[in-house]
């Protein structure tokens, strides 16, 4: 494995639900270290560019509505293959395909309220991680148990 960084946000949903504490709490869990983490109603121009790669496609317009109806909770989380256990620990887009024991799965209602994203891949993050976070806001810091994990 090797030591990366993801970007996730917990969607307005999620917010408006009072998912934060669970969904963060399952990632520290997992032994996750949290290096960014902001709130913020994301302006249009954010999410158009967040959801580009989806500008073409019939739903765009709706993505880019739903994601700026509130506030988002943006993430930064580092850890040894973080990227791909992030995305098991999200679970399938389609909740009711989301196994039990993923946040989708446990907890999204539907595939328009999935209350969480979670980059798909290194380029994805690096992107992500670029577009919602200036490097200032990012901390790079070391657990008090690092010491205690066995390599």
């Amino acid at each position: 494995m090797t030591l990366e960084r993801t970007f996730v946000a917990i969607k307005p949903d999620g917010v408006q639900r009072g998912l934060i504490a669970e969904i963060l709490g399952r990632f520290e869990t997992k032994g996750f270290k949290l290096v960014g983490l902001k709130q913020l109603t994301p302006s249009k121009e954010l999410a158009e560019k967040h959801y580009g790669v989806h500008k073409d496609r019939p739903f765009f317009s709706g993505l880019v509505d739903f994601i700026t109806s509130g506030p988002v909770i943006a993430m930064v989380w580092e850890g040894d293959g973080v990227i791909a256990s992030a995305r098991k620990l999200i679970g399938a887009t389609k909740p009711l395909e989301a196994e039990p024991g993923t946040i989708r799965g446990d907890l999204a209602v539907n595939i328009g309220r999935n209350v969480i994203h979670g980059s798909d891949g290194s380029d994805t993050a690096d992107f992500e991680i670029n577009l919602w976070f200036q490097e200032n806001e990012l901390v790079d810091w070391t657990p008090s148990d690092q010491e205690w994990r066995v390599e």
